[in-house]
């Protein structure tokens, strides 16, 4: 029952955050792509989204040492959610959200031109360029933008492509 309503909070998170993206001034913030969850059991987590709401796991992030660091569960074309373990700096439940952004450099400058603190970009181990602003409550926003190459948008391109397909 818990991760029941771990999903809907992260939908309504999802919801709220894309109307608000939608009623903004933000030039060059896309879309939501994704809701973080941290979880003290990962395979009972992944199993939980792909086998028994039925998502399709997208793709996964290995760490340094192999081990499964993250997974990305797919709710619809673009949307996902991300599956990583909890530890002490990252407790159970919603962690993070995603918000797609057409230029880093430039949302970056835009969000520091209010007087944010914002981090400086890096390229993750799914090669999309990440940077984060945290509110005033301490959760990250991580802002995302996504290459050709990215794994996000390798993922966004299959589901497409499969769909098409079902269409035909």
């Amino acid at each position: 029952m818990r991760g029941v309503y771990l999903f809907l909070s992260g939908v309504l998170v999802a919801v709220v955050t894309q109307f608000a993206i939608a009623q903004s001034q933000n030039q060059g913030v896309v879309r939501m792509n994704h809701v973080g969850i941290s979880s003290s059991n990962l395979e009972e987590t992944i199993s939980y989204y792909t086998e028994t709401l039925g998502f399709p796991e997208a793709f996964r992030v290995a760490n340094d040492q192999g081990e499964v660091a993250l997974v990305y569960v797919q709710v619809s074309t673009n949307s996902f959610l991300e599956l990583q373990r909890s530890n002490e700096q990252r407790p159970p439940g919603i962690s993070h959200f995603g918000i797609v952004v057409e230029d880093m450099d430039d949302a970056i400058e835009m969000w520091r031109g209010r007087g944010l603190e914002v981090e400086d970009p890096r390229v993750s181990g799914t090669k999309a360029v990440l940077s984060n602003i945290y509110d005033a409550n301490g959760i990250r926003m991580e802002l995302l933008e996504l290459p050709a190459g990215s794994a996000h948008a390798q993922a966004t391109a299959r589901w497409r492509s499969q769909s098409a397909a079902a269409w035909r």
